[in-house]
């Protein structure tokens, strides 16, 4: 099962690469079912795998001008705040097992089944949306709604480690007018710096094994950097409706591991 971890690890870094965002929903799964790591420290340690790699892609993009910093700024004031006092603050105070009418559920398995449903919505997302052309859209650059969305950002990332790229990019090329190539670089740095932050944020609650993360990381890493030479030759909007369909098959397959099995 390491073995098909470890080639997980590669797609999660060419998804980031192609389509600046998705990959991130596999991390989790892929750490809890291949590697065996309980949910919480599989968040943590998704944190710094999304974190890292989407760092290195950020800066692939940069090169190439393709980050609006000041939108990553209105994004990054509210969502890294948010992620901060999440994973610092609120989730060591919830209890292992949750009290749901006369039965006591482990949180383990709400953060599966919350984390499965967060991965049928970003998936009904990817198959469903036509191609954004920015140039048809109307620009609302609403700085209360570019706060409002980062505030969303920041909860889905600080509780289940989700970088939110399938909600970042459609949110900068509809309300802030993005090039697709651009809002794309300015997702991977906001994912970038909310994952980062929540990963600092779980310092002294869990145990790192880092020779493990870093080799993971390392893999993710690769990967995104190939991911981002074929962005060039691939067709992104084909290609995330497979990757659509891919994770909401593994998102019912959660559901029925965690909640039926």
């Amino acid at each position: 099962m390491e073995i098909a971890g470890y080639i997980a690890s590669f797609f999660i870094g060419i998804s980031l690469g192609l389509i600046g965002g998705g990959g991130s929903i596999l991390t989790l799964p892929v750490l809890v079912y291949l590697f065996g790591l309980t949910p919480q420290l599989a968040i943590s340690y998704s944190l710094f795998v999304v974190g890292s790699t989407s760092l290195v892609g950020s800066f692939n993009c940069y090169r190439k001008k393709l980050i609006d910093f000041k939108t990553a700024l209105l994004f990054g004031i509210s969502s890294v705040i948010i992620v901060f006092i999440t994973r610092k603050f609120l989730l060591p105070l919830i209890p292992d097992l949750i009290p749901v009418s006369n039965y006591r559920l482990p949180f383990s398995v709400l953060t599966m089944v919350l984390f499965a449903i967060l991965m049928l919505l970003a998936s009904v997302k990817m198959i469903t949306s036509k191609p954004l052309k920015e140039e048809t859209v109307q620009a609302n650059k609403s700085i209360a709604m570019l706060l409002l969305y980062g505030v969303g950002i920041g909860l889905i990332t600080g509780f289940l480690g989700a970088g939110g790229g399938f909600l970042l990019i459609p949110a900068l090329v509809l309300i802030l007018k993005l090039p697709m190539k651009k809002a794309i670089g300015t997702s991977l740095l906001i994912i970038a710096l909310n994952s980062i932050v929540g990963f600092i944020a779980d310092a002294g609650h869990h145990k790192i094994e880092w020779n493990f993360l870093l080799t993971i990381s390392a893999i993710a890493i690769a990967g995104i950097l190939i991911g981002g030479l074929l962005s060039k030759k691939i067709n992104g909007d084909k290609l995330k409706k497979g990757f659509g369909w891919f994770v909401l098959i593994m998102a019912i397959y959660i559901i029925v591991k965690e909640v039926v099995l």
